[in-house]
């Protein structure tokens, strides 16, 4: 059983940033994918940005690049997504996943790609 805790939500104010993290309990492979995904209020749930474990593969949505980072931590079996300069429509749930069977090459962009799923934080940006 896999078990994923995301923290680093919060609200900020426009122009701010915010460091999001994902724990993963169980093992990680340097095959398995991880990815954040962030659900706003109405609206479907949208890949973020994702990365293969190896850590050889990064993927960024285009309305992130520039300003999004993400990056794993080994030793502590962390994902972590630093966001700046943070606009009003980043406001959202983020989640984290992980795709552990890689049933697909490349970067997962799906959600029914993930196999295990975080609760998810809260992201609030205010003008």
């Amino acid at each position: 059983q896999v078990h994923l805790v995301e923290s680093g939500g919060g609200a900020v104010q426009v122009g701010g940033s915010l460091r999001l993290s994902c724990v993963v309990s169980g093992r990680v492979f340097s095959n398995h994918a991880m990815g954040w995904f962030r659900q706003a209020a109405g609206k479907e749930r949208e890949l973020v940005s994702a990365i293969i474990w190896s850590g050889g593969n990064v993927y960024l949505t285009d309305s992130v690049k520039g300003r999004f980072t993400i990056s794993r931590d080994n030793a502590r079996n962390t994902m972590s997504l630093q966001m700046n300069s943070l606009k009003s429509e980043a406001t959202a749930i983020y989640y984290c996943a992980i795709d552990r069977l890689r049933l697909r090459p490349g970067i997962p962009k799906r959600r029914e790609d993930y196999d295990y799923w975080g609760q998810g934080t809260q992201v609030t940006v205010s003008s």
